[in-house]
This record gives structure tokens, sequence and C-alpha cells, in this order.
């Protein structure tokens, strides 16, 4: 089974090569923004119990976070793998889903990293802000606080997967299929 860490900065195109990814591999797309959405939504248990956190402005523990994963890990029991995106964010939770995955005897095959310089990453949201009228892409300071919430909480979940021999760096420059490219030589690589 081949399961994948997608990683990188907001703005380094992780929407865009999952789907090439998900496309070639057949994986299956397992987005945490996704499934708090259709759990709170729907109103579900584990979207009731999120909630109460988050009404209070606390993050959701990730044993909530957890949960939610295997509802939607069971509901595909016939998947050739999946592709993580959103999770983890901290190593706390990379070490929870290693432990998930274990109880299902699977492993994360590799965390796939896009390395693109922050200049770009500011670059390419500008562009994605026009492009598709996210506000949240058009305000620099928006931008400055992401990319650094990114650098100081998200960015340490690397070195989990560095000491695991899971971690790949992928330069995040140059075209798209070049990027996907990349990112193809290092899957099939594994």
């Amino acid at each position: 089974m081949l399961n994948i860490v997608l990683f990188g900065p907001p703005g380094a195109g992780k929407g865009t090569q999952s789907e090439r990814i998900i496309e070639k591999y057949g994986l299956v797309h397992l987005s945490t923004g996704d499934i708090f959405r259709y759990n709170l939504k729907e109103g579900t248990e584990l979207g009731k119990l999120a909630k109460s956190y988050m009404d209070k402005g606390q993050l959701v523990p990730d044993e909530v976070t957890i949960n939610m994963l295997n509802e939607s890990v069971e509901k595909n029991p016939a998947a050739k793998g999946f592709i993580f995106d959103g999770f983890p964010r901290t190593k706390a939770q990379a070490a929870a889903l290693d432990n998930f995955l274990e109880s299902k005897s699977v492993d994360v095959t590799a965390m796939i990293a896009l390395d693109v310089p922050e200049e770009e990453l500011k670059d390419r949201l500008k562009k994605r802000a026009l492009a598709s009228g996210r506000t949240d892409d058009a305000n620099p300071a928006i931008i400055n606080n992401r990319i650094s919430v990114y650098k100081n909480e998200t960015a340490p979940v690397k070195d989990f997967y560095q000491v695991q021999g899971k971690f790949h760096s992928i330069n995040g420059l140059g075209s798209i299929d070049e990027i996907t490219t990349r990112i193809f030589t290092v899957i099939d690589s594994l």
C-alpha cells in the first residue's frame, strides 16, 4: 500500500500535484479540511465533538482527527493507498498517524515535501487570489502569517520523517510538469 504525506507551505502546489499523484497511482485523497467540513456539516458525533472544541477556540485534539481519518479509511477498503493532505501538522500528529496506520498493518511510505522559496510562494498566492478570488491569498499580512505558522509549527514534522528515512525534498520551482516528473521519480523509486 502506497501512503504519501504531501507536504509544503501554502502556495507550494500541493493541490495541483496531489491531483496528478492520485490520477497516476490510484490513491484516495484524504484532506483533513474536507473531512472536518463533512463531519461538521453532517452533524456526525465526531463533528459535534470537534465543534465543541472549535467553539471554545481550542484546537481539535489529535485523537478526534485520527478518528475522523479512520472513518474515511474504513470507507475505502479496496484503496491502493492514500495521500494525506493537511495532516500531520505537528510531530505529535505524525506519531499519532504512524500509530493509526500501524493498527491497520501499514505505514507512511514517504513524505514528499515541495521546497519553494518564500518570495515565489508569495507570488503564487497573489496569482491564485486573482484567479480564484480567495481573499486569504490576497492579503500580505495573512500570507506572511500562514508562511510563518508553517515554518514554526509544521516544518519540524520533516524531522520526524527524516529520522525514519522517509523524507524526500522536491524542488518546487519550474513548470507544473517538471515538478510532477520529479515527484513521480521519487515515488517510482520507493
